[in-house]
């Protein structure tokens, strides 16, 4: 790997950083993490300290538990470490998230994390830094994956959860309980009907809430017995609670799933739910081309996904790309997972 010119490395533990003493997303538990964001192929238990942005602390105290050592950054605030200035900057991704800059004797590597450049009003937008070598997620790295407009996918939620409560079907919406839940939430608001929660993610949204974002009123689903009410309202829930002993409460209900992964069909198919939305809080191939020519870096290093299929692209347009094996989280991001 091209960054292994002694400012990180890549080791059985994850991206490390010699001179700095930390790891980046380890994929072991380490003495010092760097923490690109909260969800949990991201953040390894078992650390001794941890370092995140200042809108991800509470989110990792919530993951991590309150006897975690977690020492956070503003947003641009740099840390000195021996010849290291080590700063953390907006990804776009979901709350929190931020790209990792590092810079030693003038050479910059940026380590994304996961981002986005699309619009949510739940965590700051994505700042692309120029750097001289940039290592890129890829997640949704092929040409097919192009995302419709927010508000488009938004009216089509909206619309489907009119219809479901007209004809007396509770709406019960499938999506990632940090950062997807929360954003759909801010985009739909509860004009239609009342909105509930699974507990993972009405426990996410009070860390939200915590930081300042704005969300509409929703209650915990378990406290809700009235069973008129449930079926005029919109159920959010993670992937992991589409189980019928979770189900069985809705008798009368119509079932989607919001995610990237819905752009290609079979997936839906596969899912077995009434609806796909095309929701992704990761780039599409668009936004990750736009992102990585911004860099202007003269070295890409592509992680997750597609990451192959999108070096040999950034090749052929004459641009040093190479790929990073990241076996722990490539097993999170494959076709149906959360994204």
């Amino acid at each position: 790997m091209a960054v292994a010119n002694t400012i990180i490395a890549t080791t059985p533990a994850g991206l490390y950083c010699r001179e700095g003493d930390f790891y980046i997303d380890p994929l072991l538990p380490v003495e010092r993490a760097v923490i690109t964001h909260a969800h949990a192929d991201h953040v390894r238990w078992g650390c001794q300290s941890y370092l995140c942005a200042r809108d991800s602390r509470s989110l990792l105290r919530a993951r991590l538990g309150p006897d975690k050592r977690i020492r956070d950054l503003a947003y641009g605030e740099t840390l000195r470490i021996n010849s290291i200035e080590l700063s953390l900057h907006p990804a776009g991704h979901i709350l929190g998230s931020a790209q990792v800059r590092i810079e030693r004797d003038g050479q910059v590597v940026v380590v994304s994390g996961d981002y986005k450049d699309g619009p949510d009003p739940t965590c700051a937008p994505l700042a692309p830094l120029r750097c001289d070598t940039c290592v890129s997620e890829s997640t949704f790295g092929l040409p097919i994956f192009k995302w419709p407009r927010q508000e488009d996918v938004l009216r089509e939620i909206q619309s489907w959860w009119q219809v479901n409560r007209a004809e007396g079907r509770t709406s019960i919406l499938f999506a990632y309980a940090l950062g997807k839940a929360q954003r759909v939430l801010a985009g739909l608001g509860s004009a239609i009907g009342p909105v509930l929660t699974h507990g993972a993610v009405e426990k996410i949204n009070q860390c939200y809430r915590e930081t300042g974002i704005s969300l509409p009123e929703t209650r915990h689903v378990g406290e809700v017995n009235n069973r008129a009410l449930l079926k005029e309202a919109l159920v959010i829930a993670p992937p992991s609670a589409d189980h019928p002993a979770w189900l069985k409460r809705f008798p009368q209900r119509s079932r989607a799933f919001a995610s990237g992964w819905m752009r290609i069909r079979g997936n839906r198919r596969r899912r077995a739910v009434d609806r796909g939305f095309v929701l992704s809080d990761h780039s599409d191939w668009d936004g990750l081309v736009r992102t990585i020519l911004a860099t202007r870096a003269e070295t890409i290093v592509l992680t997750h996904g597609y990451a192959a299929e999108m070096a040999r692209w950034l090749q052929g347009e004459g641009l040093q790309a190479e790929t990073l094996p990241h076996p722990a989280a490539d097993g999170n991001h494959s076709a149906g997972g959360s994204p």
